[in-house]
């Protein structure tokens, strides 16, 4: 079981290597962050986008770019359909966001003859390795879908445990998250978490346990359980996945550990034939490359499913 970035490494160098197709590449971030992971033995990438840009931006960072296939494509939404269809036809395993605004990127996933479409709904996975946590965190979802409805967070949470399987996390503990411990009819979020708690128990929600309405204290520290008398409980802070009501408290909370916390974290978006790889301009060198290896470990697993 994977409880940190550099266990995720090690199963990667495990596996055969992957490769990642990248939308518009010519962006300074993401070259640093796919020769890392080709140095690392993370995963080869291919490079579509402005062949001449690709190499200017290269030469800026002196990136040698001996090893790495270049697909020259000057429009970028083409250069995208180019890079995905890559990933749609077998010849790579994964799909990242270069240069390329979130919207065009996203449009190309959901193409329908070359995209990366599976009939589920799309969403986000953030994993985190926190200090003074022993094990990784999974947040979801921060970044794709805005306030989820009951089935929607069903399918975030069948996306998310998928991931947690890909980290070695056989039974991951689910929290969904409210401001709460209780049932309040008031608060419709405590509402759909017992109505999650209830499906899992019922079988209808598999490979997992969940355990709802948690307020965070109670999801993440052992002691706020002790303290509250909530060791009943089936998640007694030791939640592995917190599911967030909405975008807005998955967001702030994301953003509040990276910049506060000393975390180590990385992005995909699941639901997809592949792992697709979508991180902020903001988001450091070293998150780029965890989130190459996070997708490299779920590519992997999908394989042998």
């Amino acid at each position: 079981m994977a409880k940190g970035f550099e266990d995720l490494i090690s199963k990667v160098n495990s596996c055969s290597t992957k490769t990642v197709s990248v939308a518009v590449a010519q962006d300074d971030a993401v070259l640093e962050a796919v020769r890392a992971a080709k140095e690392q033995n993370i995963a080869n990438a291919i490079l579509v986008g402005d062949e001449d840009k690709i190499k200017e931006v290269a030469a800026s960072i002196n990136m040698d770019l001996t090893g790495f296939e270049i697909i020259d494509e000057k429009d970028n939404y083409q250069a995208a359909l180019k890079a995905v269809s890559l990933v749609h036809d077998g010849k790579a395993d994964m799909y990242m966001k270069g240069l390329i605004d979130t919207k065009s990127f996203l449009k190309s996933i959901l193409d329908k003859e070359v995209g990366l479409r599976n009939n589920r709904p799309l969403s986000h996975v953030c994993v985190f390795e926190v200090e003074g946590i022993d094990r990784l965190l999974f947040l979801t979802d921060v970044a794709f879908m805005t306030y989820p409805t009951l089935e929607d967070k069903v399918s975030i949470i069948e996306n998310t445990v998928e991931v947690c399987h890909a980290c070695g996390i056989a039974n991951p503990k689910v929290a969904p998250l409210a401001a709460v411990e209780v049932v309040n009819p008031k608060m419709p979020v405590t509402v759909d978490a017992a109505e999650l708690t209830k499906m899992n128990e019922e079988g209808k929600i598999t490979g997992c346990i969940v355990d709802g309405p948690l307020s965070m204290d109670l999801a993440i520290d052992p002691q706020a359980a002790i303290h509250k008398g909530t060791t009943d409980r089936k998640i007694v802070g030791d939640a592995d996945v917190l599911l967030f009501p909405d975008i807005h408290a998955g967001n702030i909370t994301y953003k509040t550990l990276v910049h506060t916390a000393n975390v180590k974290n990385g992005n995909i978006i699941t639901g997809t034939k592949a792992p697709v790889i979508l991180t902020s301009r903001s988001d450091d060198f070293q998150t780029k490359v965890n989130s190459i290896a996070l997708g490299s470990v779920v590519a992997e697993a999908m394989k042998n499913n």
